[in-house]
């Protein structure tokens, strides 16, 4: 079993940066490292997209266009950790962001919402104009 807790919302002004965390909490055998890792968030009233995601080893991520070169995620194995580096926000931002786990040990990550194993709860973003 997995669980998944996101932190670092917020409410900030739009050009503004904000870092967002999730942490795992994983029953041994398993460990952080035997999952790749995403971010995904839902805009009020639309659906929810995948944002960023990450390989297990972090050697290897993907970036939707709506966040490329503004967004940076990175993971501490060590202290199973994943973190969102977001920097001039805008308000087209503002959503609820998830960030989830898939069972991997390939070489990449996935974005297919559908593929994903384990979700965390969720953690606000708003971006004032």
């Amino acid at each position: 079993q997995v669980q998944v807790v996101e932190s670092g919302g917020g409410l900030v002004q739009a050009g503004g940066s904000l870092k967002l965390s999730c942490t795992a909490s994983l029953s041994s055998p398993m460990a952080f490292d035997d999952y790749a890792m995403g971010w995904f968030r839902q805009p009020p009233g639309q659906r929810r997209e995948g944002i960023s995601c990450i390989s297990w080893s972090g050697a290897n991520t993907v970036y939707a266009d709506s966040v490329k070169g503004r967004f940076t995620i990175s993971r501490d194995n060590d202290k199973n950790t994943l973190y969102l580096q977001m920097n001039d926000l805008k308000p087209d931002d503002t959503a609820m962001y998830f960030c989830a786990a898939q069972a991997s040990n390939g070489i990449s990550c996935d974005l297919e919402e559908a593929r994903m194993d384990y979700w965390g709860q969720g953690t606000q973003v708003t971006v004032s104009s």
